[in-house]
């Protein structure tokens, strides 16, 4: 099962890469951030891709996510939900026979810290009636918090900047500790040049100085069955980069 995520900073841009990597890499699980547009404001080529299931959740301009379920894995049909906490178009969720699934793009913070924190502490919750409820959870997204300085390219290194602050890091934390496992540092433990953003300045992301922000958060016994975790850094325009878990 193939599990990509991938902050497109803007769908109707990104179009051609979305379609692109979809017909390359045939992901069986897509989500999607920051997609700044409304459903009916989404390109014809990926309002009802073929093969998919699929729901868009956003207005104009901004915030937004997409989750794509690929129909021959998990079938034609699959129901949609979101949790009390998303205000914003910010999570959308699915159920599938083995686990739920959801695309989270998290608040920035920039504007609006209170609400950062706010959403974090609802996923706590949301993440941890998962596990009590002994409901498997695959949670992949922009999740804007980098958890550890090493997570952030030394030149981008920062006391008490917004995605660096100990009170986030420690929220996304308690997320990750309610039986979650982040795969792509999993795989890659000793990586300390492994990011996925890139402020989008001095040829920043050529040069590979940047945050690691994206994530694939997976329920410990889904976790195990992971094999690979691929940032396609050199892939698309956005900011972002996709990120591409194989699991057996």
């Amino acid at each position: 099962m193939k599990v990509v995520t991938w902050n497109v900073n803007g769908i109707r841009a990104r179009e051609l890469q979305v379609v692109e990597f979809l017909e390359t890499h045939a992901p069986d699980v897509v989500c999607l951030q920051e997609l700044k547009a409304a459903p009916e404001q989404m390109p014809i080529s990926l309002a009802a891709p073929a093969g998919y299931a699929t729901y868009w959740h956003g207005h104009k301009g901004y915030s937004g996510v997409g989750l794509l379920l690929r129909t021959e894995t998990f079938g034609a049909t699959a129901a949609f939900s979101h949790p009390d906490f998303d205000h914003e178009t910010r999570i959308v969720e699915a159920a599938t026979p083995a686990f739920s699934v959801a695309s989270v793009y998290v608040p920035n913070g920039g504007k609006d810290f209170a609400a950062k924190l706010a959403f974090l502490q609802a996923m706590g919750r949301w993440t941890r009636a998962a596990k009590e409820g002994g409901r498997a959870l695959l949670v992949c997204g922009d999740l804007n918090v980098a958890p550890t300085d090493r997570d952030v390219h030394p030149k981008e290194r920062k006391t008490n900047a917004i995605g660096q602050r100990p009170d986030e890091r420690a929220l996304l934390a308690a997320v990750i500790a309610e039986g979650l496992v982040d795969v792509g540092r999993a795989l890659d433990p000793e990586n300390e040049s492994l990011f996925t953003y890139w402020a989008p300045w001095r040829q920043l992301k050529e040069r590979n100085i940047g945050w690691r922000i994206d994530f694939v958060l997976a329920s410990e016994a889904l976790a195990t069955t992971a094999r690979t975790a691929r940032v396609f850094r050199e892939f698309g325009t956005s900011d972002h980069a996709p990120l591409l878990v194989d699991f057996g």
